[in-house]
């Protein structure tokens, strides 16, 4: 733990007083219930105090990202023209005929998210979100909420702070790739799930903009006559939520909007080409000196600087620092500062925190990838801060805090923000709390 800044300090101060925390409380809890801000029963939001971070730090994290997002960009081109660079990603046949097909436009994530942790100044990122980045809508349903905390209230009337939101933006990113007017969207996922209420949001956000929306499931899509179908409306842009790995499982329930992607009858965002810098091994590719020649000198500065060592899991030597070592054996003898993860999954499944689990554990996790798709990574420092949290009064809890950037064509356009009270940060796992981000520039 640190010193907390003057700005933090004064936030907490606010809700020294238990009428004003209070209400906080109230207002945080009705807000969400009323807006949607639920995951499944669960309030998403616990904190009483947002994120708070100085513009100096925020630019320097969206420098960083962007910087990143410009060598996904490269390795993204490299990966189409190199089979044999594809082979390292261990795409099915399918997810390789797909990445292959053109999308119809420039980018295959027009819209991205990179999920890091800062830690003195410096942000690092363990993930890459290329497929579907999720939580924009619920962010910016809880900036309106804290816009009517008493303590916010009060809080900007000493300190010049602006929130950053995300959402708007998503519907600016459809239509650029779409190229032209676009009539009708299809937010499509499974049913059932508890993002539902963030489709909502879209939904309504969407269509204030002028553009019918439908939320459906991928077996409510038909393909005839050159038009893509959702419950036999035409659809002209697909805002695919359903992982491309999970549609593919359902092959006949994928086939229509395969068969639409690839005819080039519907706009599809992200594109089913994301695949490619979504596994987890595309962070392995940045990091592994043997593709430094993919890059600039200014990239690989910031991907030295920001992505932590990471490999993909297999038999034989490599390099850390310096040093050329056997992978397996170091991953085996260096569990306290690893991290194996698979290369497709999403939700924090099947990640293994070295530092969490005894030797035994570690050794089967480390067969077991060696027998499928799974990279390694170092660990990176998880930086802690005293949240106020309201229980029979307001407690500070030492919560984990992470910083995950959304980018809009290369461009950071948002961050989502996640605390937890567990080693691995994630909402879809039940041990996350999303808080908005206020970025403070100093005495109002």
């Amino acid at each position: 733990m640190t010193t907390e800044p003057g700005y933090v300090v004064a936030y907490n101060a606010l809700l020294s007083d238990a009428a004003t925390a209070a209400e906080c409380a109230e207002t945080l809890a009705e807000g969400q219930r009323e807006g949607g801000a639920m995951w499944g029963d669960r309030p998403l939001c616990v904190s009483l105090r947002p994120n708070l971070v100085t513009k100096r730090q925020h630019a320097a994290n969206a420098a960083a990202s962007e910087s990143l997002y410009g060598a996904l960009a490269r390795l993204e081109r490299a990966l189409l023209g190199d089979e044999e660079l594809r082979r390292e990603l261990d795409l099915s046949p399918t997810e390789d005929r797909l990445a292959l097909a053109d999308p119809g436009f420039s980018a295959a994530s027009p819209s991205s998210r990179l999920d890091g942790f800062v830690s003195d100044g410096v942000i690092r990122y363990v993930e890459y979100n290329a497929e579907s980045p999720a939580g924009m809508a619920y962010n910016d349903v809880l900036v309106r909420i804290f816009e009517r905390l008493p303590a916010m209230r009060a809080f900007r009337r000493r300190f010049r702070a602006r929130p950053l939101r995300a959402a708007s933006k998503q519907l600016t990113v459809m239509r650029r790739a779409h190229g032209r007017r676009v009539g009708t969207v299809a937010i499509v996922d499974w049913t059932g799930l508890p993002t539902l209420t963030e489709f909502r949001m879209f939904q309504r956000a969407f269509t204030e903009s002028g553009v019918k929306t439908i939320i459906c499931a991928p077996e409510d899509l038909t393909h005839r006559g050159g038009r893509l179908r959702a419950k036999g409306t035409p659809i002209d842009v697909v805002y695919r939520r359903v992982l491309l790995s999970e549609l593919l499982a359902k092959p006949e329930v994928a086939r229509p909007l395969l068969q639409a992607y690839l005819a080039g009858d519907v706009t599809v965002v992200n594109s089913l080409r994301a695949k490619l810098l979504h596994k987890k091994m595309s962070l392995a590719l940045l990091s592994d000196d043997r593709y430094a020649r993919l890059y600039t000198p200014v990239q690989r500065r910031a991907i030295a600087k920001h992505v932590p060592w990471t490999r993909k899991v297999r038999e034989g030597h490599t390099t850390y620092g310096s040093k050329v070592i056997d992978l397996t054996e170091f991953v085996m003898r260096n569990r306290e500062r690893l991290v194996l993860k698979p290369n497709d999954e999403y939700g924090g499944k099947g990640v293994v925190l070295g530092w969490t689990v005894d030797r035994h554990e570690w050794e089967q996790t480390l067969i077991g990838a060696l027998t499928t798709s799974f990279v390694v990574q170092e660990k990176v420092d998880v930086p802690k801060e005293a949240f106020p949290v309201l229980l029979d009064r307001v407690h500070f809890l030492d919560l984990s805090v992470d910083c995950d950037p959304y980018l809009f064509w290369g461009r950071v356009g948002g961050v989502l923000t996640r605390l937890s009270s567990s080693a691995l940060l994630n909402v879809t796992a039940g041990a996350g709390s999303v808080v908005p981000t206020y970025v403070v520039d100093g005495a109002a």
